[in-house]
C-alpha cells in the first residue's frame, strides 16, 4: 500500500478526532466562563450582604417575613400544615383564651357563685309549706338515678379539672407555687381527657331516659310568668320550666357542643388542622363556662337550696307534701289515677304500705 493510500484512509479518523477535541475545548471554555460568572455573582452577593450587615446588623426581616407569612413551603415531613413554620392564627387564639374567655368567664363564674351564696345567706333554703305526711311517691327509678349521677359526677370532674387548667396559674399558683400547680394541671389533663368520653355517652343515655317528661306543657308559660314561684305559686308537672330549660339548654345543647368539641380536642389524630383545633377550643371553653354557670343554680337547688330535693335523686322518693308544693300538676295526675305513684317494681317493693293511696 502506497503512502498516498494510507494518508487518504487516515483522513476521516483524524477529522473526527479534531472535531471531538474542538468540542471539548469549547465546552471547557464555556464551563470555566460560567463558573467564573457564578463565582463573581456569589462574591458580589456576599459583599452586598457584608455591607448590609455593617449598615443593618442582624437584619433578617426578609427571612422572618417569609416564615411568619403563614404560607406553606416544601418540607421533608409530609402532613397537614407541616410546611407552615408559624401559624398566624395561634396568637389570635392565645389572646382570645387569655384576654377574653378566661378573664370574663372567670368573673362570670365568681359573680354567679357569690349571688347564690348571698341568696342562701339572706333567704335560706326553700322549706316545705306543710308538715310531711309520711306517704311517699316514687319520683326516680334506680336506672334514672344511675344515669343522673353518672352524668353528674363526670360533669363535676370535668368542671373542676377544666377550671383548674384555665385559672390555676392565676388562683392556685400564687399561694401553692408553680411546681405543685403544674402537678395538679398534669393530673387534671389526664382526668379531663379520660372522663370526657364517658360524659358524652352519659348525656345520650340521660337524654333518652328523661326527654319524654321534659316536653313543653301548658303550665310552662304560667311558671315563667310567676318567676318560678317568686311572684306567687307556679304550677308544674313532673318537671317545671326551670328544669326543662336546664334539660334542653344546658344538658342537651351545651352538653352536645361541649362533648363534640371536646372529642375533637381529645382525639387530634383524625387529620384536624390547627385552625379547627383552635376554633374547637374557643367554642369548648366558652360553652363549658356557660354550662358551669347554669349548673351552679341546678346544683344548689337540688342539694341544699330546697328541702327534699336531694332526697328525691338520692333515694328516689319524695313525700306527698313535697310533690304537692313543687309539682302540683304531677301530684294531681297521681291523685286522679292518671299516673302511678310507683314507677318500678323495685319501688313497689321498697315503698310497701307507705305508697300514697291512689
Amino acid at each position: 500500500m502506497t503512502h498516498s493510500t494510507i494518508r487518504a484512509a487516515a483522513r476521516p479518523g483524524l477529522g473526527k478526532a479534531l472535531l471531538a477535541l474542538f468540542t471539548a475545548l469549547v465546552f471547557a471554555v464555556c464551563s470555566l466562563w460560567s463558573m467564573g460568572a457564578m463565582a463573581q455573582d456569589a462574591s458580589e452577593r456576599s459583599q452586598a450582604q457584608v455591607q448590609k450587615q455593617q449598615t443593618q446588623p442582624l437584619n433578617n426581616s426578609p427571612v422572618w417575613e417569609g416564615v411568619a407569612s403563614g404560607e406553606s413551603f416544601t418540607t421533608v415531613t409530609k402532613g397537614r400544615e407541616t410546611g407552615v413554620l408559624i401559624n398566624k392564627s395561634g396568637e389570635t387564639w392565645r389572646q382570645m383564651r387569655n384576654d377574653w374567655i378566661s378573664y370574663y368567664g372567670g368573673w362570670a363564674v365568681a359573680l354567679v357563685f357569690l349571688v347564690i351564696v348571698g341568696a342562701h345567706l339572706v333567704k335560706g333554703p326553700v322549706k316545705l309549706p306543710e308538715p310531711r305526711t309520711g306517704k311517699l311517691i316514687e319520683r326516680f327509678t334506680s336506672a334514672e338515678r344511675v344515669a343522673h349521677w353518672t352524668m353528674a359526677f363526670s360533669f363535676v370532674a370535668l368542671a373542676l379539672t377544666g377550671l383548674l387548667l384555665m385559672f390555676g396559674k392565676y388562683v392556685l399558683a400564687p399561694w401553692m407555687g408553680l411546681t405543685l400547680n403544674s402537678w395538679l394541671a398534669s393530673i387534671s389533663i389526664v382526668i379531663h381527657n379520660f372522663v370526657g368520653p364517658l360524659f358524652a355517652v352519659s348525656i345520650v343515655v340521660f337524654f333518652i331516659m328523661y326527654v319524654k317528661d321534659n316536653l313543653p306543657e301548658k303550665n310552662d308559660i304560667e311558671w315563667l310568668k310567676k318567676g318560678g314561684g317568686l311572684f306567687g305559686h307556679a304550677p308544674a308537672g313532673r318537671f317545671n320550666m326551670g328544669e326543662k330549660i336546664w334539660f334542653w339548654g344546658g344538658v342537651t345543647v351545651l352538653g352536645i357542643v361541649v362533648s363534640a368539641t371536646g372529642l375533637i380536642l381529645d382525639f387530634p389524630n383524625f387529620d384536624q388542622d390547627r385552625l379547627l383545633m383552635q376554633q374547637s377550643h374557643v367554642i369548648h371553653a366558652s360553652a363549658a363556662l356557660l354550662f358551669i354557670i347554669m349548673s351552679m343554680g341546678h346544683i344548689y337547688i337540688g342539694s341544699i337550696g330546697m328541702e327534699g330535693a336531694l332526697e328525691a335523686m338520692r333515694d328516689g322518693y319524695v313525700d306527698e307534701t313535697w310533690a304537692k308544693a313543687h309539682h302540683d300538676a304531677w301530684y294531681d295526675d297521681i291523685k286522679a289515677g292518671k299516673i302511678s305513684p310507683v314507677r318500678s317494681k323495685e319501688g313497689a317493693t321498697a315503698m310497701g304500705s307507705q305508697v300514697m293511696a291512689r
